[in-house]
């Protein structure tokens, strides 16, 4: 079995907008799995947490939902090539069953186990609600890890609205806006600490704002020191 640490160097080079350490979470997350177990992730790009899930075990298969369609903000085919080939430049084409149909769509013809989730669609509220409702298909103790949790208002709105009610979802802990839930009765506590990151959250939005207008410094007098998104 690889360590995160053996793996990174080919993950690193792909783009996309996981961190080292969220890939790390999601590559410690599958191989706290039991053998042959299966991941769904909603939303690959160009492979980059792919890679970082598919990597950590060869007894693990990966089904990437993405459709790819084009005339989005992150490509349509041509994003799908670029999809394939660094699945290819990794090994693990054979360890990944991509699904070229909406998560929704999977979701209700689904008929095999699931054991973690992922979920990084798009990030409108409806999408996002429906993405989440692959949490259903986990056993009891599963994880479901979401991400830009904290850095996107459709994806945020989302999981006020259908997560922190939940009797189902438990609210375990972010790294950056990688959030993690695991299937399980949420205490009242659970729903504070869920609703104790808005204010981290509106932090994100206010820089975002910032770097949409182009004034940098004053999101680095807010912490930011990227040119980027915060996530």
């Amino acid at each position: 079995m690889n360590t995160f640490d053996d793996v990174w160097p080919r993950i690193e080079p792909v783009g996309g907008w996981l961190t080292r350490e969220q890939a790390r979470v999601l590559h410690d997350a599958v191989v706290a799995l039991p053998p042959g177990s299966t991941v769904v992730e909603i939303g690959s790009h160009q492979g980059r947490s792919t890679l970082a899930l598919s990597l950590a075990r060869p007894d693990v298969t990966v089904v990437a939902v993405d459709p790819f369609r084009a005339g989005g903000k992150f490509g349509g085919p041509e994003t799908r090539g670029v999809f394939e080939a660094n699945l290819r430049r990794a090994e693990v084409r054979d360890r990944v069953d991509h699904v070229g149909e909406p998560s929704g769509d999977v979701r209700r013809g689904w008929r095999r186990p699931v054991d973690l989730v992922f979920v990084d669609g798009k990030h409108d509220v409806w999408s996002t609600r429906t993405d989440l409702l692959w949490a259903q298909r986990l056993p009891a103790g599963r994880v479901l890890l979401v991400h830009d949790a904290f850095g996107s208002v459709g994806v945020t709105l989302a999981l006020l609205l259908f997560v922190l009610p939940s009797r189902s979802l438990r609210y375990a802990g972010r790294v950056g806006s990688l959030a993690r839930f695991e299937r399980t009765r949420p205490t009242l506590h659970d729903r504070a600490a869920l609703l104790a990151q808005l204010p981290w959250f509106a932090r994100n939005v206010g820089i975002k704002v910032l770097l949409r207008l182009h004034l940098r410094p004053l999101a680095r007098l807010a912490g930011h020191r990227d040119t980027a998104d915060p996530y």
